[in-house]
């Protein structure tokens, strides 16, 4: 298979700050493109600053990231921007999900987002896949938590990436609804062709992974 991420050397300031934030470095990371990564460790050990440099909105200090080939340390802002809405599409702590429009403009959105064509049969189908379908015209408030994550996962898959990137979406869940977020994350990646990085302090989706990367004290 080939290498889809690559990180080597990289340094960076914590959190993304500014020059008063401390310095750390980060592992180095291979991922094959069709397989499944955990990033796993304590709150503090650089997993969101990690997540944030693969994805292009971490500021690097030093080292190389690459994804798909590219390398993001030496792209513009502007290539950045392009790279993270063709390859990438990310779930987060935070859904952001715009409270104005409704989960189908919101998946519209993404789309036009990126200079691509709103694509309505795919969103329905998106929408069917993870059970949401019937929610498409509601507003993220008329939404329960889980129904909200699945939009967002649909947010997420909504332009084909080749790299969907998770950053803690078990860790306020209970253990039947944690197990339930990582089988959909897992099944929709494969479902979708997509390479998934998860980075968390959740123990209890370890096991769910063949590839564990270990951080700080974990």
């Amino acid at each position: 298979m080939s290498t889809l991420v690559f990180t080597q050397d990289v340094a960076c300031r914590y959190g993304g700050g500014a020059s008063t934030q401390p310095m750390i470095a980060l592992p180095n990371v291979t991922v094959s493109q069709g397989s499944h990564t955990l990033l796993l460790g304590p709150s503090g050990s650089g997993k969101t600053t990690l997540i944030n440099c693969i994805a292009g909105l971490q500021g690097v200090l030093s080292g190389r990231v690459e994804v798909a080939g590219a390398n993001i340390v030496s792209m513009s802002a502007r290539e950045r921007d392009q790279l993270r809405g063709t390859k990438i599409g990310m779930v987060m702590q935070r859904l952001h999900l715009i409270s104005a429009m409704t989960i189908r403009a919101n998946l519209q959105l993404a789309q036009r987002l990126v200079g691509n064509s709103v694509d309505n049969p795919l969103i329905e189908r998106l929408a069917l896949a993870l059970d949401i379908v019937d929610k498409l015209d509601r507003y993220p408030r008329q939404l329960s938590q889980g129904e909200a994550q699945r939009a967002a996962i649909a947010r997420a898959l909504v332009n084909k990436p080749a790299l969907l990137l998770a950053d803690e979406p078990t860790s306020a869940l209970d253990d039947k609804s944690c197990a339930a977020a990582i089988s959909l994350l897992l099944d929709q990646a494969a479902l979708h062709g997509a390479t998934l990085i998860v980075a968390t302090h959740d123990d209890r989706i370890k096991s769910r992974f063949a590839h564990v990367v270990l951080l700080g004290a974990a």
